[in-house]
C-alpha cells in the first residue's frame, strides 16, 4: 500500500492530537553505553528503535482535520452501538492504555467475549488486524466491532439512517467528505482516520534513545540488554513499537486456534495470535489474547518456562533463566517504554 505521510507537528497544528516530537533520525543518535556489553553491538539494538518522524495515511484515506474530528466524536459516541450504551471507547478507554482492564471485553447486553481487548495505540503503522487478523484495514477494523452481533450489535444501514437524522452529523459528514453521502465507507474512513492519530508519545526510552543517559535508570538500560540478547523478546517484539506484526503461538494453555481460523486451519497457525506492541505496556494488563496474566512478572514467567510444547509452537519461543535482579531489570525497561500522554478530551456529541 502506497502511503501518505502527515508530520506529527501538523497534527498538533490542527488541534487533533498533542501527541508528539518528532523523533532524530537514527545517524543522529548518539552513543550509549550499557556496562559490559560491547557499544558496536549496543547500537545496533539502539537503531532497531527509532521513532517514526510522520504518521502514515493510505492514499485512498488521506488525513485531514475534519476527518479525523468526526472520527473521534464517532469513536466516542455509544449511539454506533445498537444499545445507545457502548461506544468504540468503552472498550479502548484512553486511561488503559486504550484497552479496557479487563481480562477479555464486555459487548452488547455486557456479555463477556472471547478475548482480550487489544490496544488502538499506534495503529497507524499496523497492516494486519484483530487478534486473529481478519481484518485487512483499518478502516475495515473500525466498522467491524460495530455490526458484530456481540460486540456493538448496530445494523450499518440503521447507523446510517440514525446518523443522517442528527443536524449536527449532517454536517460533520459534509465538512469531512464534502461530494460524498453518509456511507459504510465514510464512516469507517472517519474513525480509521482518528485511530491512526492515537500515537503513544516519547517516552523515557526514547530520550535514552537520543541522547540522555539519566532518563532511564541503569537498571532499565541492562532489562533492554535483556530484552534484545537472553530473554530473546526481540524476535517478535521488533521495532520501534515492539512489533513484528505477525501471529506466533507463544504456548498458551486455550482451545482457541486464532490466526488457524482465517487460514484453513493450516496447523502452523493454530493458537496463533498477533504480536501486539509494547509501548505503554504498563497500562494495558492483564495481558495476552485471554487476559490470562495478570502482570509483567507473569508474562516473563510465562515465557521462560511456562509454555505449552505442541508442533504450533513458535521456533522463537525457547526456555531460558533469568536471576531475580535480570528479571526486575527487564520489568524496569519494559516501565520505560510507558509515555506521559496528554488527557483526552472528551467530544462533546452532535445531538
Amino acid at each position: 500500500m502506497n502511503l501518505l505521510d502527515i508530520s506529527w507537528r501538523s497534527l498538533i497544528a490542527g488541534g487533533v492530537f498533542a501527541a508528539a516530537i518528532p523523533a532524530v533520525a537514527a545517524e543522529q543518535i548518539a552513543t550509549r553505553t550499557v556496562a559490559g556489553v560491547d557499544p558496536a553491538e549496543l547500537q545496533k539494538m539502539i537503531e532497531l528503535n527509532v521513532r517514526p518522524t510522520a504518521i502514515p495515511f493510505p492514499e485512498e484515506n488521506p488525513y485531514s482535520v475534519e476527518k479525523a474530528e468526526l472520527g473521534k466524536m464517532l469513536f466516542f459516541d455509544p449511539r454506533l452501538s445498537g444499545s445507545n450504551l457502548l461506544s468504540c471507547a468503552s472498550c479502548h478507554n484512553p486511561s488503559f492504555g486504550w484497552e479496557d482492564g479487563q481480562p477479555t471485553g464486555a459487548g452488547h447486553g455486557m456479555n463477556r467475549l472471547g478475548r482480550h481487548t487489544p490496544t488502538v495505540l499506534n495503529l497507524a503503522w499496523g497492516e494486519i488486524f484483530m487478534w486473529d487478523g481478519r481484518m485487512d484495514s483499518l478502516e475495515e477494523q473500525a466498522l467491524g466491532p460495530i455490526q458484530a452481533d456481540v460486540e456493538m450489535a448496530q445494523p450499518l444501514d440503521e447507523l446510517i439512517a440514525e446518523l443522517q437524522a442528527i443536524e449536527g452529523y449532517r454536517e460533520l459528514f459534509a465538512a469531512a467528505f464534502p461530494d460524498q453521502e453518509i456511507s459504510e465507507e465514510t464512516i469507517g474512513q472517519a474513525i480509521a482516520t482518528y485511530e491512526r492519530t492515537i500515537v503513544s508519545n516519547r517516552a523515557p526510552f526514547d530520550h535514552w534513545v537520543d541522547g540522555d543517559e539519566t532518563a532511564i535508570s541503569e537498571s532499565a538500560k541492562r532489562g533492554f540488554v535483556i530484552y534484545n540478547t537472553k530473554a530473546n523478546c526481540v524476535a517478535c517484539h521488533s521495532g520501534w513499537n515492539m512489533t513484528d506484526d505477525s501471529f506466533h503461538d507463544i504456548g498458551l494453555d486455550t482451545d482457541d486456534v486464532g490466526r488457524a481460523a482465517e487460514m484453513n486451519d493450516m496447523p502452523e497457525f493454530k493458537h496463533a495470535f498477533k504480536t501486539p506492541g509494547l509501548r505503554n505496556i504498563v497500562e494495558r494488563a492483564p495481558y495476552m489474547h485471554n487476559g490470562s496474566l495478570a502482570n509483567l512478572s507473569e508474562v516473563i514467567d510465562h515465557y521462560a518456562a511456562g509454555f505449552a510444547e505442541r508442533p504450533s509452537l513458535s521456533d522463537d519461543i525457547k526456555p531460558f533463566e533469568l536471576s531475580a535482579a535480570e528479571k526486575d531489570d527487564l520489568i524496569a525497561f519494559l516501565e520505560s517504554l510507558s509515555s506521559e500522554d496528554d488527557p483526552v478530551e472528551i467530544p462533546v456529541l452532535p445531538n
